[in-house]
């Protein structure tokens, strides 16, 4: 039988550490103007994974929580600032931002709210016009 994976992360100031298990449910761009503002970035990678495969291993005290919508609940240190993942509750996942795990191969399989891109990027990964329906959304895939 073999070994379930481990993937080990932190914080930008190692405060808060963390370690996920398995494999993500899936892994993708989001293209949203809220992950686009949060992250700083002209696109967010993420990587979904179900609740469970999340473990605090340090500095669970030090995590600070935001949410704009119901949807998302933004996770970050309190001591440096450093971004680390969000709750979606609505989904059944947690978004661990790709950058946060550098030993996981990040393997995007999908583009979500590309109709509010401000980086077009040209591969050959489904264009969503939001998101998958079977997370709640339209289906809609764009042309390149």
């Amino acid at each position: 039988m073999a070994s379930e994976q481990v993937y080990k992360g932190s914080c930008f100031c190692g405060e808060v550490q963390f370690k996920v298990s398995g494999e993500p449910a899936a892994m993708g761009y989001c293209h949203c103007g809220s992950c686009r503002h949060w992250s700083a970035g002209p696109v967010n990678a993420f990587t979904l994974w179900k609740p469970e495969a999340l473990k605090i291993t340090h500095g669970a005290a030090s995590i600070g929580t935001y949410n704009k919508t119901p949807i998302s609940y933004r996770k970050w240190c309190i001591k440096c600032g450093g971004h680390l993942f969000s709750d979606h509750p609505t989904m059944g996942l947690v978004d661990v931002y790709a950058a946060m795990i550098p030993k996981l191969r990040f393997d995007p399989g999908v583009h979500v709210h590309y109709q509010d891109t401000v980086l077009r990027i040209h591969d050959s990964k489904p264009k969503m016009k939001d998101m998958p329906k079977e997370m709640g959304g339209s289906g809609v895939v764009l042309s390149d």
